[in-house]
């Protein structure tokens, strides 16, 4: 078992008794520390290795980078975005369940799929954000707090054109030294993609005073508000 902080997003503290409270009441979710559990939800698979395109041209972008509650807020808050769905990528459907990839033995990652209009927003300004602001792409197989493969970046390609951009990109950030530390997120073809339990969808939307959110996910917002005005939406 590896080790985590009270801020964790898959925190230890997660009971039963604390999922069931937690279902119950969003009102009783500021005296939590971590993230709840519900192992009673399934996970449904909403994605396949082929991109979604539908007849105006939508398509969609796979990310993993921690904890999927800020990711998912970051990047519903983006101009050309009109959808965003957290969930597990990198493993099979039958440990795609918050339960099990809290294990980090399942192979999934915390990820969220995008469905984004590319006439309003490029795939390359969706990188940007993505290493930018909604993730740290130097910390390997854990972000923040949050420690194991199931929080590690990676960007799950689903097509060759996506995969040359991101690897041009991250290429370039190295040669550029653009962080401190070199960038170790991964590339790899998106097999499936599966949606997270009900509870995880537009968390910080229901829950914006939650402890982990206030002192993790909160801040990406703000830095996103001002890093870039003119995509930024409310």
């Amino acid at each position: 078992m590896f080790q985590r902080s009270l801020y964790v997003c898959g925190g230890i503290i997660g009971s039963l008794a604390i999922a069931s409270l937690f279902l119950s009441s969003l009102v009783s979710v500021k005296a939590i520390n971590t993230e709840p559990r519900n192992s009673g939800a399934r996970a449904t698979q909403t994605s396949t290795a082929s991109p979604i395109i539908n007849q105006k041209g939508i398509k969609t972008a796979v990310f993993a980078g921690g904890c999927f509650w800020g990711t998912e807020a970051v990047f519903e808050h983006l101009k050309g975005v009109s959808n965003v769905v957290s969930g597990y990528s990198g493993g099979s459907a039958a440990t795609a369940n918050y339960e099990a990839v809290g294990s980090g033995q399942t192979g999934h990652a915390e990820s969220i799929i995008i469905t984004y209009d590319p006439s309003q927003i490029s795939y390359e300004k969706l990188l940007e954000v993505y290493f930018y602001v909604a993730h740290d792409p130097t910390q390997l197989n854990r972000q923040g707090p949050d420690r194991g493969t199931q929080y590690r970046s990676a960007i799950f390609f689903t097509n060759s054109e996506q995969q040359q951009i991101a690897a041009a990109y991250i290429e370039r950030l190295n040669q550029t030294k653009s962080f401190s530390k070199p960038v170790v997120t991964q590339l790899a073809p998106l097999e499936s993609f599966y949606a997270a339990e009900d509870y995880h969808q537009d968390f910080i939307v229901h829950n914006p005073d939650y402890p982990y959110v206030v002192a993790h996910d909160l801040p990406k917002l703000a830095q996103l508000r001002k890093q870039f005005p003119e995509i930024y939406k409310e």
